[in-house]
């Protein structure tokens, strides 16, 4: 066994708050209030349900992840947001649509007892949707302040030990690294000038690390990935992560990829389409929105399949990736996949994928995971890139230069080896050879 990290303990209480207070947001609320009450399960959590194996498979030790890790006890947190809407959380849960009203209603009091605080918006890089509940300030900076003030007060107000934040918000519009994104100085400049480049993720992103409390973006646009705010999380010694949630379809292709190029089947197609109604798909149905998840959907395959070393299985791979706004369909999501591979002697199958799924209810627990494991990775001293945490996110942030990892299965791996490191046990290799000397 090597030496276990010195971990802060979970003294007092922790306030998880979320930009955007929308159906994941309150799915995920939802959720912890009914688990809280004993009416409700948080399948899909790692930090809840799931175990970890110790030491050699004779040594039969697998605890659940809960027990193994001073984690924040789900009867310790509290939740604040902030929206551009002014429903109140069960009010928004209830449009939503995603839970049943019978569960709502047996936690209603804590739900609407939640009121989202006046959001940082900005209708050019949300053009679809709009709403009263905004914050006015004379330039970005100023909107930062009234966040870091809002965090404050949350904390006092509350009684809080730590807080976090998990962007539950909107996807943005597609952006590419400018100057004012480089460096700390150039980027409190453009706060101050109201820069162009700079968005209400990323203020929210940079209100956060100046608060010295944990970030993690939900969704695929640039925000905490800005080489300010790297630099800015190592200097203030705060841990960030990103980007997107992997929820639906993008789930199936890094469970899926991996197996077929672990058995070295060939792939010439995979076309993918979905169809959502709720208030994410009717953002993506603005091109600029739907390029930047589009970006982030692409990336998966291409980083797992390998195709510059693996030419002739997957050199002339067509991807291509739709997603359209249907109302009718609500948060249900449907993802199908059309996928052309081949095999011995080069000889054609198909394979098809009907995910007919839930986005928000595959969202709610990866929240309640990257909330528990960024509060948990403060307390152990960690700050910077939290890559340990890709197994959660379609588009995993890296270090500059380092691609980054899909494959599920060796996420999880990475994920679960640095919960034994950081605990003092054993890394597992899986080579077994002990058993058999």
């Amino acid at each position: 066994m090597g030496e276990k990290t010195t971990i802060r303990p979970t003294n007092g209480k922790l306030g998880i708050m979320t930009p955007g207070m929308g159906a994941v947001a309150t799915t995920f609320i939802s959720g912890v209030l009914a688990t809280r009450k004993g009416i409700g399960r948080p399948i899909g959590s790692l930090t809840q349900m799931g175990t970890i194996r110790l030491g050699k498979r004779t040594d039969n030790r697998t605890p659940m992840i809960k027990d193994f890790l001073p984690l924040a006890d789900l009867n310790d947190i509290e939740f604040a947001g902030w929206d551009i809407f002014t429903d109140n959380a069960y009010e928004s849960a209830l449009h939503a649509g995603v839970l049943d009203k019978d569960l709502l209603t047996q936690i209603r009091e804590e739900l609407e007892a939640i009121r989202p605080m006046p959001a940082v918006f900005d209708h050019r890089f949300v053009k679809k949707i709009d709403g009263p509940n905004v914050k006015k300030g004379a330039n970005w900076m100023e909107l930062a302040d009234q966040i870091r003030a809002d965090i404050r007060r949350f904390k006092k107000e509350k009684n809080l030990d730590r807080v976090v934040m998990v962007w539950c918000a909107s996807t943005e519009t597609y952006m590419e690294r400018k100057p004012v994104h480089e460096t700390v100085a150039a980027f409190e400049e453009g706060l101050k000038k109201n820069d162009e480049n700079i968005t209400p993720a990323m203020v929210y992103a940079y209100a956060a690390i100046k608060e010295r409390i944990p970030y993690a973006n939900g969704a695929p646009n640039l925000s905490c990935d800005a080489p300010a705010l790297v630099e800015l999380a190592r200097e203030m010694r705060v841990p960030i992560g990103g980007k997107d949630f992997k929820t639906g379809q993008t789930l199936m292709k890094t469970i899926l990829a991996p197996g077929f190029k672990a058995r070295l089947l060939g792939l010439n197609g995979w076309f993918s389409t979905n169809i959502l109604g709720n208030r994410d798909g009717e953002v993506l149905d603005d091109p600029e929105s739907f390029k930047t998840k589009e970006v982030s959907k692409l990336s998966v395959l291409d980083t797992i399949l390998q195709p510059k070393i693996n030419e002739e299985l997957y050199g002339n791979l067509y991807h291509k990736v739709r997603i359209n706004y249907y109302p009718p369909r609500g948060d249900n999501k449907e993802g199908w996949d059309n996928i052309d591979i081949f095999g011995w002697l080069g000889y054609p199958m198909q394979i098809k994928v009907d995910f007919l799924c839930r986005d928000s209810i595959l969202a709610a627990p990866i929240v309640l995971d990257l909330a528990l494991f960024m509060d948990f990775a403060q307390r152990a001293g960690m700050s910077g890139i939290q890559e340990w945490l890709s197994f959660y996110f379609k588009s995993p942030q890296t270090a500059d230069g380092l691609y980054p990892e899909h494959d599920l299965f060796i996420q999880l791996m990475k994920l679960k080896n640095n919960l034994r490191h950081l605990m003092g046990e054993d890394l597992i290799t899986h080579l077994g050879q002990e058993y058999y000397a």
